[in-house]
């Protein structure tokens, strides 16, 4: 069983930044797959961004290429996510996720374990 448990969401204003923790329980971190996905008001779930287990591959959504930026520090067991240049429409609740499979492209039907979630709101 792995918990995750996000942190740093808050409000911020366009063109600011804010840096979103996760920080996983457990012995296995290093096998899994880490992402963030999040989900905005009356829209589904949405990938944006994940890491495989030893961190060397990425992969982003299109819409945060540029902007946000994964990394892990495995000997923490955390993933972090580094969100620069942040726009209204990046307003949501983010959430960690964790992929056994250890692809960074990660499929939400593929997620094993979610975090609860960390509100992100940018105003304009």
């Amino acid at each position: 069983q792995v918990q995750l448990v996000e942190s740093g969401g808050g409000l911020v204003q366009a063109g600011g930044s804010l840096r979103l923790s996760c920080a996983a329980s457990g012995r296995l971190f290093s096998r899994f797959a880490m992402g963030w996905f999040r989900q905005a008001a009356g829209r589904d779930r949405e990938f944006v961004v994940g890491i495989s287990g030893n961190g060397y591959d990425t992969y982003y959504a299109d819409s945060v290429e540029g902007r946000f930026t994964i990394s892990r520090d495995n000997a923490k067991n955390t993933v972090y996510l580094q969100m620069n240049s942040l726009k209204p429409e990046d307003t949501a609740v983010y959430y960690c996720a964790a992929d056994h499979w250890g692809n960074p492209v990660i499929r939400p039907s593929a997620v094993d374990y979610w975090g609860q979630g960390t509100q992100v709101t940018v105003s304009s």
